[in-house]
């Protein structure tokens, strides 16, 4: 049965968190890169928009004569030949969105959370407290648990309002709530510190 050590905010070792039997298992990348890609397309805008002819003011009387100028002849300034004129096969507003299974969902996280374990990219700590507030003594508590990188992902569960206020100002730490986090979140930050109740509350989702 694999096991996920638990550290206190000083780096010592304090208990074993018992996973999933297929936690052991190689990581399934092709259910990982359907969420992703989904989720990423979720979150693209889809407003960029150019105007076809018939929207292009103007353009009802003929640019110049038909003959005699040496140039091609025109009929309409809204032209996509035309300077200014309309744009032929360019993009319009759209949604990007979609959806897949939630068991596709599922099964991403719990592969993308495999992969950090894998990679020791993830610490886990049996509870989260910076009572003073200040944002020296989380990053602190960063450099012990030697947690580094351009990103880190914060999974706290009810943390108190001191370590909301001492994370951030960390611009590398993004906090985000164990119920809310999917297989993007994990996979676009390098490491991952989260405590051992939300760790309970994800392993609960991947039932």
């Amino acid at each position: 049965m694999p096991k996920l050590t638990v550290f206190n905010i000083d780096g010592k070792e304090t208990g074993l968190i018992e996973l999933p039997a297929d936690f052991a298992e190689k990581v399934n990348t092709d259910v990982i890169h359907q969420a992703v890609v989904m989720y990423q397309a979720n979150e693209r805008q889809g407003t960029l928009d150019t105007k076809i002819r018939s929207e292009i003011s103007g353009g009802n009387k003929k640019p110049f004569r038909q003959k005699g100028t040496g140039r091609a002849r025109q009929g309409s300034s809204r032209s996509p030949l035309m300077h200014h004129g309309g744009i032929v096969f360019g993009p319009h507003q759209r949604d990007f969105s979609y959806v897949v299974p939630k068991k596709v969902r599922i099964a991403a996280l719990k592969e993308s959370l495999k992969s950090k374990i894998n990679s020791d990219s993830l610490r886990c700590v049996d509870a989260m407290m910076v009572n003073s507030g200040k944002t020296k003594d989380f990053v602190s508590i960063l450099k012990t648990l030697n947690i580094s990188g351009k990103k880190v992902l914060a999974l706290f569960d009810d943390c108190g309002k001191e370590v909301t206020l001492a994370s951030r100002n960390v611009a590398f730490v993004r906090l985000v709530k164990p119920a809310e986090v999917n297989a993007l979140d994990i996979l676009r930050n390098n490491k991952i510190l989260a405590t051992k109740a939300a760790i309970e509350k994800i392993l609960k989702r991947l039932q």
